[in-house]
């Protein structure tokens, strides 16, 4: 009888990697569990574009960690190979050179140790496919503003398409980090700071991203985006009530919603806890409780780092078992932890062999599902669709145009916008004013190529097209003399343009000021990762700047261009329209320039609030009374200028009419919440319709009001829809003080309306019974229904 081979794709999966890890010695499997990146920026001396004095990383800590660089692939590959780190991602290249690089470093791996497996590869891909010329699509605050679950999921299909048609299996995408403090640098990658919505988009990027057949990574699993003080890499100084009821969600409705296949660990520590050797978090919770079956990796480096920075390990070898025993089953972006020291603790026994197996029977299953344990499996046939591919072709472009247009927030209209109506007076002369108005890198992540990469290469330009604010509004007010002046940096203290820039507002009908961010990395920018604030004032001297604008005469609308909301509260009156728009990516200027002339409406909502006073900190909607009500045992006012949830419109909505379908509810039942939406205005639109509840008394102190369903409606001019929400009582579920999540009976208030703070409609629902104890089984989404109606 011939004996099964695991090449044979009609078996399954299972047996398939059973039979190889069975001809597999000790240390073909720990060499499966590690990582090589061949083209970092460590190795780019020979390029003639890099920068010799540039000293920007793109990974935290990099320049330490060059010393890896000297393992060449073939010596780190003799025994086979876990993943290949960003080929595409490390330096700028081609389409046709990655892909030559993918099938070259392929043929080292498979033809130089015995078994021939392939590696996986990865790359980033939260603003798009992190590599040069591919599309930057809007910052992932940017996808919480759209409240466009249906969009994020197509946006990642496209990303997903364009990553496999050049070879690459694994994205490390998605963020699922909930904000808990605007000054931290990373906001700009998250969606928001309500669970419920990044949940809801986070799913729908993972759903959209693998319909590609590209392994999507959760990150950063869990809690780095609440350190201490915003400060990246941080200690978080969080109870597990909070982790559990504001972390966790997302990365449990990824699982088991989307089915995710692969979650990346947090460098942060948890009450002391690296999340890097935390087998409650990574073992545990992630897959006992929920039932995960992929691979976890390791951020960059943070197997070392829980020798260096976390110091719970003695040296790296020993932060490889930790870690391993953990449950990281793959060490990226290179092998520090899970080497020869690892074989070498496993021969001496002090490191059981069944987690090695573990960890690479885990990995193996994910190159059996994707096929590259096929016997027809080749380094050129993965990159087969390279040729002719374009990363940043007219359907994508499309596609970020439409997720800017979706995503940016008109916070006020003031008297000023939209500039061009049958009521507005004619425009001589706008003056456009600011750092933002001309510098296209303002509208994009950290983690978008020209401003992750390419700062190391000034000679290559951007690598896309990318239209800037005063490039778009000549386009978009063609008889208008636009006049532009800089006025100052969005860094540093530099005033000589100011006098230039208000003498071009007094000349001007109309002034718009465009500021906030330009995103970089480890303070080479003012948001991004490494880029945490110090407070929420604009960055520089730009509130100085738009304190003299505003003292013109001539009115000013103020368009922020960020990645975290920054106190307007010194502006806010004052100037005559106020739009948000968070990074919108490289269809920004058009964008931007039509909400500005009204031939957009806008229709984002905020996913984060917008503060009053710089020092308002921290302080998301999710407060319980005493964090979240003004009164006079503090003198500090915690209500945010612009409430989460706000987004206004050139046309007006009206809600009303609820309906809840029962008053009294078993704790395992169900209700209906329904309203009508209303477009009163005369101009078609968008609403974003929210429901909030709060359990007005809980046995552990309670969110005032929590997101737990959203709609967004489009309506013609004077049409109205119904909009129903399917409630479990599982949607009311908590963290009890036994650290068990409970159904508790009880009262529960019901607020829809079309923001944190406006909710016109209110009713209550008695839940009764037993208090229910609920697991990873319980009901995570809440139901909607749209009914338009007739016309």
């Amino acid at each position: 009888m011939t004996t099964p081979d695991w090449h044979d794709p009609t078996l399954p999966v299972a047996d398939r990697v059973s039979l190889l890890l069975a001809q597999m010695t000790l240390e073909e499997k720990v060499a499966q569990l590690g990582s090589r990146w061949v083209r970092n920026a460590m190795e780019e001396a020979g390029r003639t574009d890099a920068d010799p004095e540039a000293t920007h990383n793109v990974a935290p800590m990099q320049d330490v960690f060059a010393a890896s660089g000297t393992v060449s692939l073939e010596d780190a590959s003799r025994h086979g190979l876990g993943h290949l780190t960003r080929v595409y991602g490390g330096i700028p290249v081609t389409v046709e050179e990655g892909a030559a690089e993918v099938i070259r470093q392929q043929r080292v791996v498979i033809e130089g140790s015995r078994l021939g497996i392939p590696a996986l590869v990865h790359e980033e891909c939260l603003t798009g496919f992190t590599t040069y010329g591919a599309t930057v699509y809007p910052a992932a605050i940017a996808w919480g503003a759209t409240f466009d679950p249906d969009l994020i999921g197509r946006m990642a299909a496209a990303i997903g398409r364009d990553m496999a048609a050049v070879g690459v299996h694994q994205g490390l995408s998605p963020v699922l980090d909930v904000v808990r403090d605007y000054r931290w640098g990373r906001v700009e990658e998250t969606m928001g700071e309500d669970p419920y919505l990044v949940s809801m988009l986070g799913a729908a990027y993972v759903r959209g991203l693998q319909s590609a057949g590209v392994v999507a990574t959760l990150k950063h699993f869990a809690g780095y985006s609440a350190a201490r003080a915003a400060r990246n890499h941080g200690p978080v100084p969080m109870g597990r009530r909070e982790l559990m009821d504001m972390i966790l969600p997302p990365f449990e409705a990824a699982v088991n919603l989307a089915g995710a296949g692969s979650v990346m660990n947090s460098y942060s520590d948890v009450d002391g806890v690296p999340a890097a050797a935390d087998p409650w978090l990574l073992t545990d919770v992630l897959r006992e409780q929920w039932g995960f079956t992929g691979t976890v990796v390791s951020d960059y480096w943070a197997v070392p780092f829980l020798a260096t920075m976390h110091r719970v390990a003695a040296d790296t070898g020993e932060a490889g078992v930790l870690a391993l025993t953990a449950g990281i089953d793959v060490e990226l972006p290179d092998t520090l932890g899970y080497g020869a020291a690892l074989v070498e603790r496993v021969r001496r026994g002090e490191v059981a062999e069944e987690l090695v197996d573990r960890a690479a029977r885990r990995l193996l299953t994910h190159k059996a599902e994707l096929g590259l344990l096929d016997p027809d499996w080749t380094p050129e046939g993965s990159v087969a669709r390279a040729a002719g591919t374009d990363l940043d072709s007219p359907a994508n472009r499309s596609l970020a145009r439409e997720m800017a247009e979706r995503s940016i927030v008109l916070l006020e209209a003031g008297t000023a916008l939209p500039v061009l109506g049958e009521d507005r007076p004619p425009l001589r002369q706008v003056a456009v004013v600011g750092p933002c108005a001309d510098d296209p890198r303002t509208f994009m992540g950290c983690y978008a190529f020209p401003n992750h990469v390419l700062p190391r290469h000034p000679g290559l330009g951007l690598g896309i097209e990318v239209p800037t604010v005063v490039d778009a509004l000549r386009l978009e007010l063609p008889d208008v003399k636009i006049v532009y002046e800089q006025g100052t940096g969005v860094q540093g203290s530099d005033r000589s343009g100011f006098a230039a820039a208000v003498a071009a507002a007094r000349d001007s009908d109309l002034c718009v000021a465009v500021v906030g961010d330009l995103a970089g990395l480890f303070g080479h920018g003012t948001s991004g990762e490494g880029c945490d604030a110090e407070d929420l004032r604009l960055p520089g001297v730009q509130a100085d700047l738009l304190a003299e604008l505003l003292e013109t005469g001539t009115p000013v609308v103020v368009v922020v261009v960020s990645g975290r909301p920054y106190a307007l509260g010194d502006v806010h009156g004052r100037a005559a329209g106020l739009v948000q728009a968070f990074m919108p990516g490289e269809e920004a200027g058009p964008a931007i320039a039509g909400i500005l002339s009204g031939r957009i409406q806008p229709g984002g909502k905020l996913p984060v609030q917008i503060p009053r006073h710089a020092g308002g900190q921290p302080g998301t909607y999710l407060q319980p009374p005493l964090g979240a009500d003004r009164t006079d045992i503090s003198n500090l006012d915690p209500t945010p200028l612009f409430p989460f949830g706000h987004g206004s419109s050139y046309t007006t909505f009206e809600v009303g009419d609820l309906a809840i379908d029962a008053a009294e509810v078993p704790t395992d039942g169900e209700f209906t919440v329904s309203v009508r939406v209303r477009n009163t205005g005369a101009r078609a639109g968008d609403e974003v319709v929210q429901l909030y509840l709060h359990d007005r008394v809980a046995q552990v102190t309670r969110p005032v009001k929590q997101l737990t369903g959203f709609a967004r409606v489009h309506l013609a001019a004077g049409t109205g829809a119904e909009v129903r929400f399917a409630v479990h009582a599982d949607r009311t579920a908590f963290t009890g003080r036994d650290l068990e999540r409970v159904v508790e009976p009880g009262e529960i208030e019901i607020m829809v309306g079309t923001s944190a703070v406006n909710l016109p409609c209110r009713g209550s629902v008695r839940l009764t019974g037993p208090l229910r104890t609920v697991g990873a089984g319980r009901r995570l989404i809440t139901g909607v229904e749209v009914i338009q109606d007739a016309r």
